[in-house]
């Protein structure tokens, strides 16, 4: 089996492969303050948990956007797998020209997501991750990375608003009934929910006229699944697309 590990700000998503089949995926809390040693005795309880050994694993491939959790993630490999990781980052083999002004600021989750992207596609293709920003990597039909867009995540916008307007109530993250709001707690998703849903469509119509040519679009990440069934310009979404590019990336990497 392939291991496969998204370091993210929020949550830590491991994947299990076998050949090209996603069979299992589990997400724990990233905590910066846990060790290598913490890290490995949680991934084998969830491991035993589905009656599988660490003597299943025998190749892991990692993409971290926590540099202080990329080294324990890496030694948990080593400690409970006995194996070396790949890591995501300068030096990987992509198979994706990177045209970003400097290639190293590229987060690995994006060239991640990008190159399953384009796999999917084959042509020009705008990948939205709903994280904890939302991000928009854009590839030419060419296959390059040409470059993105960073926003605030939906989480964080809500909490933001939560925190600091003191008379608005904390409110579960929910399409409501109608746009117009009829109380506050409908007025308030409709503010956060279609807001976004316009935000990412107005975005999307701008890159689009920017780069003169037609891109499909397909969302990943939590709160996509709510995001793109509003969206008149997400045609599609995948919530293991992060997955499915490190196990592209491994392919791509790994010898004969």
């Amino acid at each position: 089996m392939l291991l496969t590990i998204d370091v993210g700000n929020t949550n830590i998503v491991y994947g299990l492969f076998e050949d090209k089949t996603l069979v299992h995926q589990f997400r724990v809390e990233s905590d910066r303050g846990r060790t290598a040693d913490e890290y490995a005795v949680v991934l084998r309880q969830l491991l035993a948990m589905h009656d599988i050994a660490p003597g299943d694993i025998h190749a892991a491939i990692i993409a971290s956007v926590v540099p202080a959790l990329t080294e324990p993630m890496a030694r948990l490999v080593k400690r409970a797998f006995g194996s070396e990781p790949l890591v995501v980052g300068p030096g990987i083999k992509t198979g994706m020209p990177i045209l970003y002004e400097n290639p190293r600021e590229v987060g690995a989750d994006r060239i991640v997501n990008a190159v399953a992207a384009y796999e999917r596609f084959k042509g020009a293709v705008i990948a939205v991750d709903f994280g904890t920003a939302t991000t928009f990597d854009i590839v030419t039909p060419k296959g390059e990375y040409l470059g993105g867009v960073i926003a605030t995540g939906i989480q964080l916008s809500a909490e933001a608003l939560f925190a600091r307007a003191a008379r608005l109530p904390r409110v579960e993250i929910v399409a409501p009934p109608r746009v117009v709001g009829r109380n506050t707690v409908h007025s308030m998703q409709s503010g956060i929910v279609f807001g976004y849903v316009c935000m990412v469509d107005g975005l999307v119509d701008r890159i689009r006229d920017e780069v003169g040519y037609p891109a499909d679009v397909i969302a990943t990440g939590g709160l996509g699944s709510l995001i793109a069934p509003l969206s008149r310009t997400i045609g599609h979404y995948d919530a293991d697309l992060t997955m499915v590019g490190l196990r592209l990336l491994h392919e791509r990497n790994s010898g004969p």
